[in-house]
């Protein structure tokens, strides 16, 4: 019979350097998927934060337009690499979309960086807070590792090495560049109204309040929301508090879980091809409004 420890026991005596993804697979899909995933969207949502990335998203409409399947989107190509590798048939295609995507626009080596980051310090940060346990220093040094290789694979410069670094970059980067945009403001609540439509209708401004009482004082100042009051906020985080208590107790999962079994994603019932996923865009239409855009075709995917 596992036991609730076993698995991070199983983790501690692998390298984080050389197993960084059997190690991340186990951590987000045995351990935590749950606080994963919410950690994820949290960590995309701050990068609305940079007024270049926000009003990006903001000018090609697929988040205010679309947000549905942007999420989704994001979150099966993600996650293909997580359950395949990075050197199947299955990763290597999502990794080329991704690129494809991203190439299409002017987007700098530093905005790229930054939203990496978010990928290795917010869960961080999120289990720190509301997880049933917090993350080991070798699944620390291995989330490091495995998004080192994906933003090598994405042509990202100058990348952070260590877990220590990423949060660095991470906070300098948010002191410099946070700042007020009313497009992103308007991804921001976008994204917010995604997330209430998840649940019946009764309970969005419930599921509403509760997003804005997990965010901290530099996202609210930064797109002017109200600041909760210490009851909604004590009352949304104390619940992922007991959660998270009520989950220590539990026995661990037996089965990996991904981000393809997720409620939240509703796009395709009826199952998707991964070479089809994300977005296709069109010079000189909505969805391409960026100068100097390149068709995907006509640059390195990987």
């Amino acid at each position: 019979m596992v036991q609730r420890y076993d698995r991070l026991k199983d983790i501690q005596r692998l390298d984080p350097e050389r197993d960084f993804l059997e190690i991340y697979r186990l951590t987000v899909s045995y351990e935590f998927p749950w606080d994963i995933t919410r950690a994820l969207e949290l960590a995309l949502y701050r990068t609305y934060a940079v007024p270049s990335i926000g009003r990006l998203l903001d000018e090609t409409a697929e988040l205010t337009g679309r947000s549905q399947k942007r999420y989704d989107d994001t979150a099966l190509l993600l996650d293909t690499v997580v359950e395949h590798g990075f050197d199947t048939d299955e990763g290597r295609t999502a990794v080329r979309r991704i690129n494809q995507m991203h190439r299409s626009y002017d987007i700098s080596n530093d905005d790229m960086r930054y939203v990496l980051c978010t990928f290795v310090v917010t869960p961080k940060r999120w289990l720190d807070e509301y997880g049933w346990r917090r993350l080991s220093n070798h699944e620390l040094r291995a989330f490091a590792a495995y998004y080192r290789t994906l933003g090598a694979r994405m042509g990202i410069r100058d990348l952070p090495q260590s877990y220590e670094d990423f949060e660095r970059t991470l906070d300098t980067y948010e002191r410099e560049h946070f700042g007020w945009d009313e497009g992103a403001r308007r991804v921001s609540d976008a994204t917010l109204a995604l997330m209430a439509s998840w649940y019946p209708a009764p309970l969005a401004p419930v599921v509403r309040g509760a997003s804005l009482a997990l965010l901290d004082d530099s996202l609210l100042r930064v797109f002017r929301y109200q600041r909760p009051g210490p009851v909604a906020r004590g009352l949304t985080r104390g619940a992922l508090r007991l959660r998270a208590r009520a989950v220590r107790l539990l026995p661990p999962r037996r089965k990996p879980h991904y981000a393809r079994q997720n409620p939240e994603i509703k796009g395709y019932p009826d199952g998707y091809e991964i070479a089809a996923l994300g977005t296709f865009p069109t010079p000189g239409v909505r969805g391409c409004p960026v100068p100097g855009h390149r068709r995907p075709s006509d640059v390195p995917v990987e």
